[in-house]
């Protein structure tokens, strides 16, 4: 059986001789990874579909450019955080404008709830949700997604510093930052409860 690497770099070659329908391989295999760390960025599920629809789109165009002895599934992942960092600054500027025109941004926001737990669960839940995702909010986008990526996805330092285009050292000082503002917002939002 082929190393999933291998199966990889036969699709991206097929593609690149022409066979289109090849992709289709690469896009069931890398869209449910690529979903996951773009919901976790972008915290909303209509953006991260979008992420992944311009992360696969954008992989497609550039496939030529694709140096083939690296791995394709890493260069897409960072294709796809780079497309939900650039989705953040758009929303951020959209809301922007959505405020000055009078409307409450977190109006739009809706959190759904476990419908198996049981009323006292799904309050605190409801709560838990909301001042996590408040928290993540008070970061920066290279904040948040350098802490996404190592607490959420389990990504090296060395992966996170290639993500975001920045050398290790303040890849490690973004992580860092992350965790001690989350700890400071969430004891503060906790203390108003």
């Amino acid at each position: 059986m082929l190393r999933m690497g291998k199966n990889d770099h036969a699709a991206v070659q097929a593609v690149l001789r022409g066979d289109k329908e090849a992709y289709g391989a690469l896009v069931v295999r890398h869209s449910p990874r690529l979903f996951r760390v773009a919901f976790r960025i972008t915290g909303n599920e209509a953006d991260a579909d979008d992420v992944v629809q311009d992360a696969l789109l954008r992989g497609y165009r550039k496939l030529e450019g694709f140096q083939a002895k690296a791995d394709f599934g890493t260069w897409i992942y960072r294709i796809a955080v780079n497309c939900a960092l650039d989705r953040i600054k758009q929303r951020k500027r959209d809301d922007v404008g959505r405020v000055a025109e009078g409307s409450d941004p977190e109006q739009d926001e809706v959190q759904a709830a476990d419908s198996a737990a049981g009323p006292e669960r799904l309050v605190l839940s409801g709560e838990m949700g909301a001042l996590q995702a408040a928290a993540l909010r008070s970061l920066t986008a290279d904040e948040r997604t350098a802490f996404v990526l190592r607490h959420l996805e389990n990504r090296s330092i060395e992966e996170i510093a290639a993500a975001l285009g920045i050398a290790p050292n303040p890849a490690k000082q973004s992580v860092f930052r992350a965790v001690q503002k989350l700890r400071t917002r969430l004891a503060l939002l906790r203390v108003k409860i």
